[in-house]
């Protein structure tokens, strides 16, 4: 491996990995030497068994070659084992890196859905074992067998020089030809993938509005543009494969004939086995060569992902380890809040401006587009702003560490989203499971009897996406996650969308059982069910804070526009 930027993230972690790479080297070194016995036993045997009509000379021999057989293979299981450990200190130093970094990347919307970041490290790691670089690890015995060739005949060296320099020539062709189709290939491979990847993700809609075939049929074109490159690439690598062993045939025998020539000269010393030997050590020079052009397809995908894997930590760079934080107490200000998208330069929201005391609740409402979800996911920091500050008890929230946020932290997005598992490790966010806390988040949203029907009531796994439970049944699950372990700070984005009277109803009896405990919540909403257990409300238009304040006063002031049923919401609160 040879990294074009030695400073970067990844080069670093690669460091560590050397001693046991130079160890392999060495392995390798000693495997290539012994790859030679065959030749030397067949010398051996020409040169004094056949001569000296000796069995025992045969024996001996015979077990010598088989001892360096066996040595061979024990070095090439500890290579073996040596590449494999290295393999996994990688994964283990950087799958978390890596991970992290696509996390960050989904959360800056920098990033497609494509898990390709993690295609890559398997890409990186696998090339430990790749020939190509086993290739490379014997290079030092192709120079040494080159020393031996010159010690034998400079004739003969000179051509075996002659013979690399070609290999060589023939490498670096391989290299301009191959390279850029073979990167197209796979940025070709890598977008086709996503668009598939989307397409299933969407399979419902698809199905449902009969977009399978025009999406099927846009699928198959940027397939074919793959198809079509990596059939360019692979014309243009074959041809020079062709060439790298034509090269290696042809000098075997080249080298083979000259010290037959000089042997006929009486110019070369040792006889007609040093002619063998010569010509064996030629190919022992042009082999590592050799494979490399034949594995240069694995050698461009590596160099690629190699790239793509440096792109991406170095535009996520790790977070700085932050000061450790006492626990919020729910104290919620906004300071002038203007937010947009992570990487785009338009404000989605402006001008918020508000605070909240540990226990109250704020209904957020406003048209469809007003900017409702963007405040809920700056509320949450999960965006960084523009300028402004979301505060929970005078602490940044976008940079406050999640990790110690987050269980004082509940949120449910407008599209709730679960991971495969139970019922129980859902609401408990996959972490250490208290079956006390995850029935009492259940029964706040009226959930517990409902889950107690199922199979296996809260070891029931959901499938995919939840794909065994209903959209209302998924919605009350992210409910129950957002409120598990009766956080101080919740943010529910339009929390009864996909909820019948009875779970609407057991969303608002549960923000008034932990309103008092402490709680505080914001929600977003078109409903006017959560209005009735509301301390304020925030008027929403266009991006902007068109009202803010107590609920009953910014009812009174919306009175005249309201509809009727508003207005007896007001009243009977």
């Amino acid at each position: 491996m040879n990294p074009q930027n030695p400073s970067s993230e990844l080069s670093r972690a690669i460091d560590p990995l050397k001693p046991e790479v130079l160890r392999a080297i060495g392995f390798s070194t000693v495997i290539s030497l012994l790859a030679l016995a065959p030749t030397a036993y067949m010398l051996e045997v020409y040169d004094r068994v056949v001569n000296s009509r000796s069995g025992l000379t045969l024996a001996m021999l015979t077990l010598m070659v088989v001892l360096a057989y066996a040595v061979m293979e024990v070095l090439e299981k500890v290579r073996g084992a040596l590449l494999r450990a290295s393999s996994v200190r990688l994964d283990n130093h950087l799958s978390a890196r890596v991970y992290g970094a696509m996390f960050q990347g989904f959360l800056k919307r920098q990033m497609s859905g494509s898990l390709q970041a993690m295609n890559d490290l398997k890409t990186v790691r696998e090339f430990l074992f790749n020939p190509a670089l086993l290739a490379v690890m014997e290079a030092p015995v192709a120079l040494v067998a080159l020393v031996l060739i010159f010690a034998i005949s400079p004739v003969l060296g000179w051509s075996a020089l002659v013979g690399a320099i070609a290999q060589m020539s023939v490498a670096w062709f391989n290299e301009k030809a191959t390279r850029e189709p073979l990167m197209e290939a796979n940025r070709a491979a890598i977008g086709a993938q996503q668009f598939a990847d989307a397409s299933l993700r969407n399979a419902h809609v698809m199905e449902s509005m009969g977009m399978l075939d025009a999406v099927h049929e846009r699928w198959q074109k940027r397939q074919r543009e793959f198809l079509m490159l990596q059939a360019k690439a692979s014309e243009g690598a074959g041809l020079w494969t062709a060439m790298s062993k034509l090269v290696q045939q042809v000098m075997g025998s080249v080298l083979l004939g000259l010290g037959a020539w000089l042997l006929l000269g009486n110019a070369l010393n040792g006889g007609a086995s040093m002619m063998i030997i010569g010509s064996v050590l030629g190919g022992r020079v042009l082999a590592p060569l050799g494979q490399v052009v034949a594995q240069w397809n694995s050698v461009v995908n590596f160099r690629g992902a190699w790239a793509r894997l440096e792109a991406l930590l170095a535009a996520m760079p790790p977070k700085m380890e932050a000061m450790p934080l006492p626990a919020p107490k729910g104290l919620l200000t906004v300071e002038g809040l203007m937010a947009g998208a992570p990487g785009q330069n338009v404000p989605i929201i402006r001008g918020i401006q508000l605070a909240l005391m540990p226990g109250e609740v704020l209904a957020v409402v406003g048209p469809s587009a007003s900017g409702k979800t963007t405040l809920a996911r700056m509320l949450v920091g999960l965006w960084p702003a523009m300028s402004g500050k979301v505060r929970l008890d005078g602490a940044d929230v976008h940079t406050w560490e999640k990790s110690e946020l987050g269980p004082y932290v509940g949120y449910l997005p407008q599209g709730v989203e679960l991971l495969e598992g139970s019922v129980a490790e859902n609401i408990s966010r996959f972490g250490d499971l208290d079956m006390l806390q995850v029935e009492a988040a259940a029964k706040l949203v009226g959930l517990h009897e409902l889950i107690l029907a199922l199979p296996e009531g809260y070891n029931t796994s959901i499938g995919r996406d939840g794909a065994v439970l209903s959209g209302g049944q998924r919605q009350r699950v992210g409910l129950a996650r957002a409120l598990y372990g009766k956080p101080v700070f919740v943010v529910l984005d339009e929390p009864n969308s996909s909820l019948d009277e009875a779970g609407d109803a057991a969303l608002a009896a549960a923000i008034a059982s932990l309103k008092q405990l402490g709680t505080t919540f914001v929600v977003m909403t078109h409903r006017t069910s959560i209005l009735g257990v509301a301390d304020k409300m925030l008027l929403m238009r266009d991006g902007a804070q068109q009202m803010f304040g107590p609920r009953d006063e910014v009812l009174k002031a919306l009175q005249p526009q309201q509809p009727a049923h508003v207005q007896q919401v007001a009243a009977a609160a």
